[in-house]
């Protein structure tokens, strides 16, 4: 193995001497690259956002935006990765001193005034100006769409990035004023090349290592040797540990690159989502095939986490908040465990034991998520929480059920945040299952999904209030179904 290297705004920079902890986030700005700033070092704020160079969804390599403040450098051994500083002289014209087109419009309509959140906002902008598949997007309804530009700028991907003291508008108006890439721009270029190749990482200093295997046998047999190791993908919920209360960990073990965590398979009776995927692959490459997860998406955190938070680590962690659960048990999905002897699937309703416990024994990762097809056609996930994106649920329910003839066939409800694991709500399935679709039913069942669960009182939302949301919630499920019936 070779001494773990980044390339960064084009030039190789060596990884040592930075403990093994280190984040991208200082290993950048130690190398005097002060345009990724350190906001809330929890994913939550985007002034850290950097480019990095990742396989593509419609080209061999996508530019894709992720927090700095989470990754380890040692995550980015062998890959590209480019900052505020690096985007005028490597996109646009590659003219040391000239702006980028997106820094360019930034600057001309306002779209800064201190500056600190600046960088992070135009990283993130960058690489929605660089998505290969970004198009006109009409509003159907003839009007103005609030969410997506007339030169198809999606504004979710800057929901990742706050700004206390410019105001959004003029942010806004300078992503919707963006045009295409020139043909001459040599990152619009670098996206018709080969992602960088994934390689093995053995980092080790001060007594604790970093390591990343080429194949998913070897990783399991590491795991073995180390099962007290720490397992990361995309490092956003262990990167909240280590910064915010001082995780150290002796081990860490990456599997966000193994080819085998990495695979979506579409068959007759199932869907297979690798475990390493991240939630934006994911959400392309289904391209809306499972509409309960299209729904989950948007209002998982930001684009920014979503770009490196995957399935398997959001099961993994174990947290009853977790927003993928819910829809995962609507969906009876189950997990594929592998470990060095071989592979076992347990259905996700059997697989969490405990707050943040869980069936999966030392030495064992999640390999896979499945979820069995055919798909139920009523489906819904309602997130309760204080903003609409980019924030922690106090209640989240996700609903998938068949009504035939008017009569719900089958009923399946995953709860999250009203106890301590996400939970099918059975009594109110049962309470369903049978019995007419009607308002009479889903008010009998409403009351009986109120007293689901164990919820609590803390600082998102009350006990009685989260019951409330839960009832309420098959109230509003029941009123778009028939909203949609009758259009």
């Amino acid at each position: 193995m070779t001494a773990p290297r980044i390339t960064v705004n084009g030039t190789e920079a060596p990884i040592s001497p930075a403990a093994p902890h280190t984040t991208a986030l200082d290993f950048l700005r130690e190398r005097g690259l002060t345009g990724t700033k350190e906001g809330c070092a929890e994913g939550e704020c985007g002034a850290c956002a950097i480019l990095v160079a990742r396989p593509g969804t419609n080209e061999p390599t996508d530019w894709v935006a992720v927090n700095a403040c989470l990754l380890p450098a040692a995550a980015l051994d062998g890959q590209e990765v480019v900052t505020s500083e690096g985007l005028a002289t490597a996109g646009a014209s590659g003219t040391p001193g000239t702006l980028h087109p997106v820094q360019e419009e930034m600057a001309v309509r306002g779209g800064s005034q201190c500056g600190y959140c600046t960088p992070g906002f135009v990283c993130s902008m960058a690489a929605e100006y660089y998505r290969p598949d970004r198009c006109a997007h009409p509003d159907p309804a003839g009007g103005t769409d609030p969410e997506h530009g007339p030169n198809g700028f999606d504004l979710h991907a800057l929901s990742g990035n706050l700004c206390r003291c410019t105001g959004y508008r003029p942010i806004r108006d300078a992503a919707f004023a963006v045009g295409a890439p020139a043909d001459e721009d040599p990152l619009a270029r670098r996206r018709e090349q080969a992602p960088p190749v994934p390689v093995a990482t053995e980092y080790v200093r001060g007594g604790s290592a970093f390591l990343r295997r080429n194949t998913l046998g070897e990783t399991l047999r590491l795991l073995r040797e180390r099962p007290d190791a720490v397992v990361v993908a995309g490092s956003t919920d262990w990167g909240v540990e280590v910064n915010i209360r001082a995780r150290r960990a002796d081990c860490v073990i990456a599997v966000d690159r193994l080819p085998e965590l990495r695979e979506l398979r579409v068959g007759s009776d199932s869907i297979e989502i690798g475990a390493a995927l991240t939630l934006t692959e994911i959400e392309r490459r289904l391209d809306g095939r499972v509409p309960l997860l299209a729904e989950l998406f948007p209002q998982f955190a930001s684009r920014l986490i979503r770009n490196g938070a995957t399935l398997g680590g959001n099961l993994g962690t174990g947290s009853p908040i977790g927003d993928s659960p819910p829809v995962l048990l609507a969906l009876e999905a189950s997990v594929v465990l592998a470990d060095a002897d071989g592979e076992r699937q347990v259905p996700l309703a059997e697989y969490f034991t405990g707050y943040r416990q869980s069936v999966r024994r030392p030495g064992e990762l999640i390999r896979a998520v499945r979820v069995p097809l055919p798909l139920s056609p009523v489906a819904a996930f309602h997130k309760i929480a204080k903003r609409r994106f980019d924030d922690i649920s106090s209640v989240a329910v996700a609903f998938a059920l068949d009504v035939e003839d008017g009569i719900v066939r089958s009923a399946r409800i995953g709860l999250g945040g009203v106890a301590a694991t996400p939970i099918r709500a059975l009594t109110t399935e049962e309470a369903l299952e049978g019995r007419p679709w009607t308002a009479e039913t889903v008010e009998a069942a409403a009351r009986v999904l109120r007293t689901e669960g164990t919820p609590m009182n803390d600082q998102r939302a009350s006990a009685a209030y989260r019951s409330a949301m839960l009832g309420q919630s098959l109230v509003k499920l029941y009123a778009q179904t028939t909203e949609a019936v009758s259009s």
